[in-house]
Parts: C-alpha cells; structure tokens; sequence
C-alpha cells in the first residue's frame, strides 16, 4: 500500500534561493550532489538543499512520509526530481535555510533510522525568479529505500533549466553554518535590538 502514513502541509521560509531537507544527528549524504544534475535538488553540506525561484520568503510544501515508493503526483507540476538520502537518526526535516521552522513539518524518516529516497515535486519557481512572493509549491515525498543516483522525472521550467545548464564551475554553492548557529546569531541579534 502506497497511501501516506504522514501528511503535512504548511509555509516554508527560503533565503538564497533555497530550504533544506536535514537530519539534525548528521549529514544525510556522504558526498555532495551538484544541483545542476537535477536543476531542482543537490547535496551541500550533507544537506539536502532545494532550489527555489524565489530569492526569499515563504513556499508552500506538503510532506508525505510512506513505507513504500507512491507513484508521483498526477498534478500539474513542472519538475521533479529524486534523490537518496540517508538519516542517522530517524529524523528527516525541511526547515529554512538560515532559521528554524517555528511549526515543524513532520519527519519525512517513517521508518526510523536508515536510506530513504526523496522524491521531489516543484512548480511555479518562474513566476517571481529572484524576487519573495509567495508563489511557488512543493510537494516531498519520502520512503525507504536503497541508495540510487539522482534523477530527473520531468523538467518543464525554466528555471530548472538554467540550473542544468550551468557548468560545475558555475553552481550556485551556498555554505551553511553549523547547525543551530543561525537560531543562535538570530538570538542575540533579538536580543540587542530589545526583542
């Protein structure tokens, strides 16, 4: 049976083009995975990192967790891509790239520790490139499964396109702070300012 035994749905914050799908106990890959395979998803920093439309602000995701592969989405979406990744913990959450999600989407590990393939499905990144509205959606699905190569199912946007067509030199690489270091420097910035 493929019916999710998780859905959530709600705003997520994106800086740089980008949010993350992470395992707070470790890195979710051994190796980094240039973007510019996929133009949707890569590995940086043993994160993974998907590219927005959006230069910053809110995106809508919908995570389902299931215990086997689902069929991808029928809707109208204009990428997706897959991806493997693996959680140390059990816990694989999308979160913003440069703060905590205040309401947390649930873990997209339904079984707990172990491999687990991401399969990613995006649309409306060319309705506002480089600028914040609210107009992109995202749906993440999730299931255990063996490690496998990065894969493109269906490339329809431009964006997607630009970000394949980059050469390796050329990709956007966001390096990310330890973990916890952006809550922290947000923190005393808050508090400095008397919030």
């Amino acid at each position: 049976m493929t019916d999710p035994i998780i859905t959530r749905h709600g705003p997520v914050g994106v800086h740089y083009h980008q949010f993350l799908v992470t395992d707070p106990g470790g890195p979710v890959a051994g190796e980094e995975t240039d973007a510019s395979q996929t133009g949707l998803v890569g590995i940086t920093a043993g994160d993974a990192t998907i590219h927005t439309g959006i230069h910053t602000g809110d995106v809508d995701v919908t995570v389902t967790a299931h215990r086997h592969e689902p069929a991808p989405d029928p809707g109208e979406w204009e990428e997706i891509a897959e991806i493997s990744l693996h959680s140390p913990t059990g816990t694989l959450q999308v979160t913003p790239l440069m703060t905590d999600l205040d309401d947390d989407l649930s873990s997209l590990a339904a079984t707990g520790p172990g491999t687990y393939r991401l399969r990613l499905h995006a649309r409306g990144r060319d309705q506002a490139v480089d600028l914040a509205p609210d107009t992109e959606h995202y749906l993440l699905q999730c299931w255990p499964a063996p490690p496998t190569p990065a894969q493109l199912l269906r490339a329809k946007d431009d964006y997607g396109s630009q970000l394949r067509a980059e050469q390796p030199t050329q990709t956007r690489v966001t390096t990310h702070a330890p973990r916890g270091q952006h809550r922290q420097e947000h923190d005393i910035l808050r508090r400095s300012l008397g919030g």
